[in-house]
């Protein structure tokens, strides 16, 4: 048996390394596995670090070829170097990853290298050799999820991975799939210069999202430039020498036509990545879904085993996981660790960017709760009108009779960084009046926030 711990964290995503971390400083002794050559998970590698950078350089790409002159800038002979735009993304990701391990030296957390599979309760295999721990999290995170009939080959047909790496501008790129990831890296190779086509299988984009949000969303997407195939599915796709021809067909039924796309993003959702670590073998129960089972404490069937993050159910959201492996950590120390799932904030970074936290207008009126809505765009907001981005709206939903916030969809410029104000307010049960009395400095994006809050009473101020 090699060395024991407290705790050892299989993964080292924003779940945990974050898990490892928050354990350590509680007085742990801990170890984080991670068979990456660095740490950090698909977020800070593949993902949300990434294309956050190419999102970035994308619109400021956007911003100097077509937006600039109205601002009396005047740029001529605006030049690609994608190369050198790859360049710096991928110094982002150095830099954010050698954050983490500088973390884990400071916390004294030892990074196990390598893959993890768990033997027995308190007993983790790692290159070969067995470490013991009194707790074990399986923080594994998550993969891309397949498609029948399209093969992904990461060169022509690429899920966010590939799409992250292409070395030129596609003519036209053919994203499966109208959520999150599709909505993201279409709109980085539509700014560059390709066609971009989103196939969706329902009849709007990021389901589970607000439907009058989504539907503005699509509007402004597709004067960007974006075209949309809505009720859709691909039944197959066949890459060749030169590009990918796809089958699609009505969702509902009919006649099948081609595409010709020079690259195709797969991009349908993720699954939770659990393959290899024994768990089957040990009896840890698993939904259909293929996600750890846990209790309201992250705990699994089998005792001394714990789950955070894209690997058990709930949004698969890189600070929803962080929150689960801060609150783990600090039930695992005996404290109070608790997650309110009905304040965690999703966010799209495409421009404008959409955010929301809590009910949407379905859920509610499914439900059954009476609400009210208050709602106030950027149009008629002065600094968004200054900054030339009056695209979208705030809409605030709150219970009928306490005027407690229930919800918030945001549509418009900076809007992840407006969501966190109402997230705070839902985490402290606040009013859309308290909200509404709260003072705004002005001139900024947040007035839309109050004047929203003050429209959930009928009493907008600039409407």
């Amino acid at each position: 048996m090699a060395e024991s711990f407290d705790l050892i964290v299989i993964g080292a995503g924003p779940g945990g390394y974050v898990c490892a971390i928050r354990a350590a400083q509680l007085g742990m002794k801990v170890a984080c596995v991670e068979k990456r050559a660095t740490l950090g998970g698909t977020c800070l590698n593949i993902g949300c670090i990434p294309s956050k950078a190419l999102l970035q350089s994308s619109e400021r790409f956007s911003e100097a070829s077509h937006k600039l002159a109205e601002h009396g800038v005047l740029v001529s002979g605006v030049q690609l170097d994608l190369a050198r735009m790859q360049a710096r993304k991928a110094e982002v990701v150095g830099a954010n990853v050698k954050g983490v391990e500088f973390l884990f030296r400071k916390n004294k957390v030892t990074w196990l290298k390598g893959a993890g599979k768990i033997l027995a309760p308190g007993q983790v295999e790692v290159a070969g050799e067995v470490h013991a721990a009194k707790h074990i999290v399986i923080a594994t995170g998550s993969d891309s999820t397949p498609l029948a009939g399209v093969p992904v080959d990461e060169r022509r047909i690429v899920t966010s991975t590939g799409a992250l790496e292409l070395e030129r501008v596609p003519r036209h790129l053919v994203v499966i799939g109208g959520g999150v990831i599709g909505l993201e890296l279409g709109s980085v190779w539509r700014r560059l210069g390709a066609e971009v086509t989103v196939i969706e299988y329902l009849d709007r984009l990021i389901p589970g999202m607000d439907a009058e949000l989504a539907k503005q969303l699509e509007r402004v997407l597709a004067r960007q430039g974006l075209t949309f195939k809505l009720k859709s599915k691909v039944t197959g796709a066949t890459a060749d020498a030169e590009g990918v021809t796809l089958t699609v067909e009505p969702a509902a039924g009919g006649a099948a036509e081609t595409l010709r796309a020079d690259t195709v993003l797969l991009a349908i959702g993720r699954r939770p990545h659990t393959e290899g670590l024994g768990l089957v073998e040990l009896g840890v129960a698993q939904d259909a879904r293929g996600r750890v089972v846990t209790d309201a404490h992250f705990a699994t069937n089998i005792p001394g085993i714990f789950a955070i993050g894209d690997a058990i159910a709930g949004p698969m959201l890189a600070h929803k996981a962080e929150e689960e492996g801060v609150a783990l950590a600090e039930l695992l120390a005996g404290q109070a660790g608790h997650v309110n799932y009905g304040a965690v904030p999703s966010v799209i970074y495409t421009w404008p960017e959409v955010a929301a936290v809590g009910a949407t207008e379905e859920e509610l009126k499914a439900a059954g709760t009476a609400y009210k809505t208050g709602k106030f765009p950027f149009t008629a907001n002065g600094r968004a009108r200054a900054m030339g981005d009056v695209d979208g709206f705030v809409k605030i939903l709150a219970d009928a009779k306490t005027d407690r916030v229930l919800g918030a969809h945001i549509l418009g410029p900076d809007a992840g960084t407006l969501i966190a104000e109402i997230a705070l307010a839902m985490e402290f049960g606040a009013s859309a009046e308290d909200v509404a009395r709260t003072c705004h400095a002005h001139p900024t994006l947040n007035e839309t926030v109050k004047e929203a809050a003050l429209a959930v009473a009928g009493r907008a101020l600039h409407i």
